[in-house]
């Protein structure tokens, strides 16, 4: 496989020859390769950080600041959206002890969508994508469902279901986090994540997760 500084990136189009593009972005290691591919693209960008799932808080701002410091290297404007946790708490009560993957899950990504497709139709920009589907833990399906399910609630907004991960999208995506040291989280990112990989840490007999502690390119 190619390295990063080899590969040649091809011109990105947006559907239906739009030119502004919304990212919903969970984190900075998954949005990397994504923002450089469209800043290469000459794709006029915003970032919407929305992700109320994240627990703590402390987690959260971590995630939300490390990339809140590339979008700025990349001069990309940045919009974190409120964190809500109690409104998604109550959307995904009853489902509590669901697996990854599993509907705890799918009813996450429709309240964090949902917000982008709305954000997006706010502030006039006709199509958005996420980050969510580019790391190989997520079902794509279920990322692309619940935008898909988002943008159908507007008549201005499109998603772009852009295959973040081909071509070699992810290794690109890992390959700049050991490049910028991102923080490297270590679950999810809500408190069921942590709850359940916390048990199997243990089973391993391993410490529990500390946060704030690792950054790609530690190893």
């Amino acid at each position: 496989m190619k390295t990063q500084s080899e590969f040649i990136r091809p011109k990105l189009i947006l559907p239906e020859g739009y030119d502004k593009l919304l990212l919903h972005s969970c984190c900075a290691p998954c949005s990397g390769e994504i923002m450089e591919a469209v800043v290469a693209s000459e794709i006029d960008v915003t970032i919407f950080f929305y992700n109320p799932n994240i627990h703590p808080q402390r987690e959260y701002e971590i995630r939300k600041n490390e990339h809140k410091r590339f979008a700025e290297k990349w001069n990309i404007p940045f919009y974190d959206g409120d964190y809500d946790r109690k409104e998604w708490f109550e959307r995904i009560k009853g489902l509590e002890n669901e697996p990854e993957r599993g509907k705890r899950c799918t009813k996450c990504f429709d309240m964090r969508l949902e917000r982008t497709a709305l954000f997006a139709h706010e502030h006039n920009i006709p199509v958005f994508t996420t980050s969510l589907g580019i790391s190989r833990w997520k079902d794509i399906n279920q990322v692309m469902g619940a935008a898909r399910r988002a943008a159908a609630r507007y008549d201005d907004v499109i998603f772009w279901d852009y295959n973040w991960r081909k071509g070699g999208g992810s290794q690109r995506g890992v390959e700049i986090s050991k490049r910028e040291r991102f923080y490297k989280q270590e679950y999810c990112g809500c408190v069921y994540s942590l709850r359940d990989m916390n048990k199997w840490r243990e089973q391993k007999g391993w410490a529990p997760i500390e946060i704030g502690e690792l950054h790609y390119g530690d190893e």
